[in-house]
């Protein structure tokens, strides 16, 4: 369990990240976007935050972490987000690798892996959706072979953010048939430059490329590169989509929408319908980025908060297409382009309610939860 965080300390990185992220604005080399943590990739920009501390916040010192809280981390990501910040290259990695690697990881796979995250030198892809299993991640058929020395690896993953920047890729694959589809399912760490990792792009509307395809055909893993048990992944890979779901991403990614939307609303005083529904929104990302807190708060208390982390996501997804559609009651949507803060944002959007989980996996975890209690 983490020391509970000052709340000085928490101003402190505020105000560290706000000074950070304006300089480099101010220099022009970013300019804030929605969907920043996804579709933004600044490989410099991650190292020197990782310079600064402000990734990996929540590792080990001994593995290059700063040893703080989640908490602290979420005033950290918080701002980042706020400012739509360049911050794909480490955010997958410092999110959810690490932390599966140092709950599940041997020995020598953290000692590996996780200071290499830590510094921003490795940039990690998710390798779990598959064709035609939509988010049921139980279904995927990528298959894992013994061989000697470690695996091999056959097998086809879709909508891998980034991989082509990738230097790893975590893979959930199938290490046996079983009757039960969440059975046999084990967690590797790839190398992307290995022989037989083959990526292809695949090019969104408006010509922008973060996803891809990913074929393993014949792909060697050595076998140090399990995280945890083999057969027992969907364990695992449950704890860990507590880590992916359960933060500020989930709330923020359309926030520069927001921002524009509370600008135009003080310029439309007289709007009082326009000003009622940005009440209701303001409201509600209170709520929501409360919910964020407890589970930054459930995380250093050294739980999963699966089913928490869920219904964040679930709301939170509902809170952003719902921040878009208050801004086409406005004139700023008249004119927009893919490149505009809207059309950002717009673009993204079919996207929320998919990635991490569709709407019924979670609503599936609640209702589980609500079952229990």
């Amino acid at each position: 369990m983490k020391p509970t965080p000052r709340p000085e300390s928490c101003a402190e990185l505020r105000d560290q990240v706000r000074r950070l992220t304006t300089e480099w604005r101010d220099a022009g080399r970013y300019i804030p976007r929605s969907d920043s943590w996804l579709r933004s990739f600044d490989l410099e920009f991650s190292k020197e935050l990782a310079a600064h501390g402000l990734v990996a916040m929540t590792y080990p010192k001994e593995f290059g972490g700063a040893g703080r809280t989640h908490v602290e981390r979420l005033a950290v990501t918080e701002e980042l987000l706020r400012a739509g910040a360049p911050v794909a290259a480490h955010w997958i990695g410092d999110r959810q690798i690490g932390p599966a690697i140092l709950r599940h990881g041997s020995r020598r796979l953290q000692e590996e892996i996780v200071p290499q995250i830590a510094s921003g030198d490795a940039v990690f892809c998710l390798g779990m959706s598959e064709p035609e299993a939509g988010s049921d991640l139980a279904s995927v058929r990528t298959s894992a072979e013994p061989v000697e020395g470690g695996w091999r690896v056959n097998g086809h993953k879709i909508w891998t953010s980034q991989a082509h920047n990738a230097t790893h890729a975590y893979l959930l694959a199938r290490t046996e048939r079983t009757e039960r589809k969440h059975e046999g399912l084990t967690e590797f760490v790839v190398d992307m430059k290995a022989e037989g990792v083959l990526v292809t792009p695949i090019v969104d509307l408006s010509g922008e490329h973060h996803f891809n395809e990913v074929r393993f055909e014949n792909a060697f893993v050595p076998a140090h590169r399990v995280i945890g048990e083999v057969g027992g992944g969907w364990r695992q890979v449950v704890e860990q989509l507590s880590f992916e779901r359960g933060g500020a991403e989930r709330v923020l990614s359309s926030y520069p929408v927001l921002v524009e939307l509370i600008a135009e609303t003080a310029r439309q005083t007289d709007d009082r319908e326009l000003n009622a529904l940005l009440g209701s929104l303001v409201a509600r990302l209170a709520v929501l980025r409360r919910l964020c807190f407890e589970v930054a708060q459930a995380m250093d208390a050294g739980q999963a908060p699966v089913q928490q982390a869920a219904a964040l996501k679930y709301l939170g997804n509902a809170f952003e297409r719902d921040v878009i559609d208050a801004l086409r009651r406005t004139d700023l949507t008249r004119d927009a382009t893919p490149d505009s803060v809207f059309g950002q944002a717009l673009l993204a959007s079919p996207g929320f309610g998919l990635r991490g989980g569709a709407a019924e996996v979670l609503l599936s975890l609640i209702a589980r939860q609500e079952a229990r209690s």
